[in-house]
C-alpha cells in the first residue's frame, strides 16, 4: 500500500437536497435522537443495573468489568471508521444499520443466560453504536440546509442532555420498583425506540448518496479492535494472574499498537490521521481528555456498585448521583464555551480539572461514612461544576487546534480517545479494587451484598482508593491543560 493525498478525494456531500423533503426533515432528526438517545442511555444505565445483572448471572468482577469493557472495547476502536463507512455505503443505510445491529444486540443481552453470553452480546451492541453514534449527528448536517442547521442540532444536543440526565433516573426508578430482573427490560426497550427511529428512516429518506472511491479503513479498525483486546484483557488480569500471561497479552497489545500506527501512515483514508498529533495543543487536548475521562469512568462505573452492594441504598438513589453532571453541563457547557473563546481554554480547563479533583477527594474522604445524600451527592455537584468547565472548552481547544477542513476527523478522534479512557482505566483498576479490598480484610467480592464480617468497611476502603486515584488524574489533567494548552504569550 502506499500514501495517497486526502485531497485527492473529493469530500462527501454534507447538504444532499433530495436526501428529505424538507417536511420529512423533522421525522429525520427524531430519528437521530432517538439513535443517540440509545447509545447516552445505554451507557449510564447500564452502570446502575450492574450490581443486579451480577446477582442474576452470577458474575465476578472480572466480568463485571467486560460487560462494560466489551462495549467499549468495539465502539471505542471502531468509530471512527463507522463514520467513514457512512459516505462510501450511503448515510442513511449505515446509520440504520447501526440501529438495528444495536437493537439486536440489545436483545440478546435481555436474554442473557450468563455472564459469557452477556459479555459477547455487549461486544455486538458496541459494533452497532460505532455506526450509529456518529451518523446521529451526520445525517441532520445531511438533511438540514446550512440556514436552518445551526437550531436542528441544538434541537439535538437539547434531546439529548435531556435523555442523558433522565436514563439513569428511569433506569433507577425501574430497578427499584421492579425487582433485580427489570435489567433485562432495560435492555428491550431499546426494540421499541430504535423500531422507530428505523421507520421513519425507512419512510421519510430518498435519495441517500455514496462516495465508492476510497474505501474504509478496515484494516485499521481491525488492527486497532485486537491491539485494544490484548491491552484490556492484559490489565483486567493484573491482580489475577501470573505476571507472565499478564506481560505476553500487554506486549502482544503493544505491538498490534505499532503495527496500528503504521498502518495508519499507509492508508489512503486512515481513520485517525496520525499528523494531527503533530500539533502540541490538539495532542496535549487528547492526552488530557484521556485522563480526565478515565478519572470519570472509573468513578461511574463503580459508585453505584458501592451505594447498592456496599451502603446498601436503592438503585434510584444511586441514580441521583449521576444528576449533578447532567445539570452543570447542561446550564453551564454554553457560556464556558464563550468564556472559552474570550480568554482562551486552558484557563478553564485547568480549574474545572481541579474542581473535579476536589469532589473526587471529597468522596474518598467521606467514603466511611456512608452518606449518599450529605456526602457523596454534594460530592459529585463539585465534579458536575468542574466537568460543565471542561466540556465545551475541551471541544474549543481540539478544534482550534486543527484546520477548518479537518474539524469533523479531529472530533472524530477526541471522540475516539474519550471511549478509550473508559475501556483502559476501568481494565487497569479491576486488580487495585480486588487488592485494596482484600488487604482491607474483606473475604467476598467487592459490587456484591454480602453478610460476611468487615465486608462493607473493606468495600469502602477499596472504593476510598479509587476516588483518591480519580483525584490524582484530575491533578495531572490540570497539570497537562496548564503546559500544553495555554497559549503562548504574544509579543
Amino acid at each position: 500500500m502506499t500514501r495517497t493525498k486526502a485531497s485527492q478525494s473529493p469530500a462527501a456531500p454534507v447538504f444532499v437536497p433530495d436526501f428529505c423533503a424538507p417536511a420529512a426533515r423533522r421525522f429525520v432528526l427524531i430519528a437521530a435522537i432517538l439513535a443517540s438517545a440509545l447509545g447516552f442511555i445505554d451507557g449510564t444505565v447500564v452502570a446502575i443495573a450492574l450490581p443486579a445483572m451480577r446477582s442474576t448471572l452470577e458474575a465476578d468482577l472480572v466480568q463485571a468489568q467486560w460487560i462494560h469493557n466489551a462495549y467499549m472495547l468495539t465502539l471505542s476502536a471502531l468509530i471512527l471508521a463507522g463514520g467513514a463507512l457512512g459516505d462510501r455505503l450511503g448515510l442513511a443505510r449505515v446509520f440504520g444499520g447501526g440501529i438495528a445491529l444495536f437493537v439486536l444486540a440489545s436483545l440478546a443481552c435481555a436474554a442473557a443466560p450468563t455472564a459469557g453470553f452477556m459479555i459477547g452480546a455487549r461486544m455486538v451492541q458496541g459494533m452497532g453504536a460505532a455506526i450509529m453514534v456518529p451518523g446521529s449527528l451526520a445525517i441532520i448536517a445531511r438533511a438540514y440546509p446550512r440556514a436552518e442547521r445551526g437550531r436542528a442540532i441544538g434541537i439535538w444536543a437539547a434531546a439529548s442532555a435531556l435523555t442523558t440526565a433522565a436514563g439513569p433516573i428511569i433506569g433507577g426508578l425501574a430497578l427499584s420498583l421492579g425487582g433485580p430482573e427489570m435489567w433485562r427490560a432495560i435492555f428491550a426497550i431499546n426494540l421499541p425506540l430504535g423500531g422507530l427511529a428505523l421507520w421513519l428512516l425507512w419512510t421519510k429518506v430518498g435519495a441517500d448518496p455514496a462516495r465508492s472511491d476510497t474505501p474504509p479503513d478496515l484494516l485499521g479498525a481491525a488492527t486497532a479492535t485486537l491491539a485494544l483486546l490484548c491491552i484490556a484483557w492484559g490489565l483486567t488480569q493484573l491482580g489475577h494472574q501470573g505476571g507472565s500471561a499478564v506481560a505476553v497479552w500487554l506486549v502482544a497489545g503493544v505491538l498490534l499498537l505499532g503495527v496500528f500506527l503504521w498502518i495508519e501512515t499507509r492508508v489512503a483514508a486512515p481513520m485517525m490521521p496520525l499528523s494531527l498529533f503533530a500539533n502540541r495543543i490538539f495532542s496535549a487536548a487528547n492526552l488530557m481528555a484521556f485522563v480526565l475521562y478515565s478519572a470519570l469512568n472509573i468513578m461511574f462505573f463503580f459508585m453505584p456498585m458501592t451505594f447498592i452492594a456496599g451502603w446498601g441504598y436503592s438503585e434510584i438513589d444511586a441514580a441521583a448521583t449521576f444528576a449533578p453532571m447532567s445539570v452543570f453541563i447542561s446550564l453551564l457547557s454554553a457560556r464556558a464555551g464563550r468564556l472559552a473563546d474570550r480568554i482562551g481554554p486552558a484557563p478553564l480547563l485547568v480549574t474545572g480539572s481541579l474542581i473535579a479533583g476536589m469532589g473526587y477527594a471529597a468522596m474518598g474522604y467521606f467514603a466511611p461514612e456512608q452518606d449518599l445524600w450529605a456526602r457523596a451527592l454534594p460530592a459529585m455537584g463539585l465534579v458536575g461544576l468542574g466537568m460543565a468547565l471542561v466540556v465545551a472548552p475541551l471541544s474549543t481547544a481540539v478544534m482550534g487546534a486543527v484546520r477548518e477542513d479537518q474539524s469533523g476527523v479531529a472530533s472524530g478522534v477526541n471522540n475516539a480517545v474519550t471511549r478509550m479512557a473508559g475501556l483502559i482505566s476501568v481494565a487497569a483498576v479491576g486488580g487495585l479494587v480486588a487488592g485494596l479490598y482484600a488487604r482491607a480484610g474483606g473475604v467476598a467480592s467487592f459490587g456484591l451484598p454480602s453478610d460476611s464480617a468487615g465486608h462493607v468497611a473493606a468495600m469502602n476502603n477499596a472504593f476510598a482508593g479509587l476516588a483518591y486515584l480519580a483525584a490524582g488524574l484530575c491533578l495531572a489533567s490540570a497539570a497537562v491543560a496548564f503546559f500544553g494548552i495555554r497559549q503562548p504569550k504574544q509579543d
